[in-house]
């Protein structure tokens, strides 16, 4: 049988129309983001089966800063479990005693995997896609978890931005991790041309991709708060040195 083309776009467009329905997520998690607190010894997460028919396998893991797959110090509990069509479950992230042997002055990166794994099929040529979550996780020593006090003034209002030639360097005074997620000329505005988000590891400084001239004399920074929240932080320079603003933020 000869194919036109009109019955080669049909069927490019159904199998396209099969794969994006597949590809939504059928295991759901609850944040974008871990903070694991020294001082809880543990740290849960709702999980969900948002696939109405289907029970899922749920599957997770710990990766290091670079990447590579890891069993301690930090372990998830369960590793793997069944959770049926439409329920709900938890899954825990669990310390281990070398913790301790960690930095206690300043948080450390991790990351938490959360792969799906549907049932297998029982229908020949079916193309099965498995999907996963992955998010950073932050373990916070308990000798740098902040009060309810510290907790109203963000620590990242700590942040100044140095101009070194056409760039300006974001310095990060504390002990912990800052993602810039948009750098702007204003509140609300779209993010600058060439600015790629980046996270600033405690006590460090990394440079705006950005350049001065497209971020202006008073930029404007949105950074990733504990809640995954957005606020933006607005800062004055004077000369080649910028502080943000108390209280100028919006979240």
């Amino acid at each position: 049988m000869k194919l036109t083309t009109t019955h080669l776009l049909t069927a490019g467009a159904l199998l396209l129309a099969i794969l994006s329905s597949q590809a939504n997520a059928a295991i759901a998690l609850d944040r974008t983001r871990v903070i694991y607190n020294a001082s809880s010894k543990s740290v849960s997460m709702n999980v969900s089966n948002e696939n109405k028919h289907l029970p899922y396998l749920a599957q997770g893991w710990i990766e290091d800063e670079q990447g590579n797959k890891i069993t301690s110090p930090l372990i998830v509990l369960p590793p793997v479990q069944r959770i049926e069509s439409g329920a709900k479950s938890q899954v825990k992230v669990q310390g281990l005693p070398a913790l301790q042997q960690l930095p206690q002055d300043r948080e450390s990166l991790f990351y938490f995997n959360l792969r799906e794994i549907p049932p297998r099929s029982d229908k020949p040529n079916t193309l099965q896609i498995a999907l996963q979550t992955r998010i950073k996780l932050f373990y916070r020593p308990q000798a740098i978890e902040p009060t309810k006090e510290q907790m109203s003034t963000p620590w990242q209002e700590k942040m100044t931005l140095t101009r070194q030639g056409d760039r300006y360097v974001i310095n990060n005074p504390t002990p912990y991790y800052i993602t810039i997620v948009e750098a702007s000329t204003t509140k609300g505005g779209q993010s600058a041309k060439g600015f790629v988000p980046l996270m600033v590891p405690p006590k460090s400084n990394a440079p705006l991709s950005a350049s001065v001239s497209a971020l202006g004399s008073a930029p404007v920074l949105t950074y990733v708060n504990d809640f995954g929240g957005r606020p933006e932080l607005i800062f004055r320079c004077a000369g080649d040195t910028c502080q943000a603003e108390p209280g100028k933020r919006n979240s």
